[in-house]
């Protein structure tokens, strides 16, 4: 099983489903993070934390741990 924060840098994933619960599953799901969508993983921070992500035409920054339960397939391109 292959979650948001194993995605290397310049790498496109696709959203299987989200994992958790509550209000962190809402808050993510807010952001855009629904199944389906394709997200590219720009960079990390240089300690690693937080991630930079392309979105749906928008840049978001969300943290490891967050990403962690967003489960994705890679998407070659």
């Amino acid at each position: 099983m292959l979650t948001l924060k194993d995605v290397l840098c310049e790498q496109t994933a696709r959203v299987v489903r989200l994992e958790g619960s509550g209000a962190v599953r809402r808050r993510v799901m807010d952001m855009g993070l629904t199944k389906g969508t394709e997200v590219f993983v720009r960079k990390s921070a240089p300690l690693g934390d937080p991630l930079e992500l392309n979105i749906r035409g928008y840049e978001l920054s969300l943290r490891k741990e967050d990403a962690g339960m967003v489960v994705v397939e890679l998407v070659d391109k």
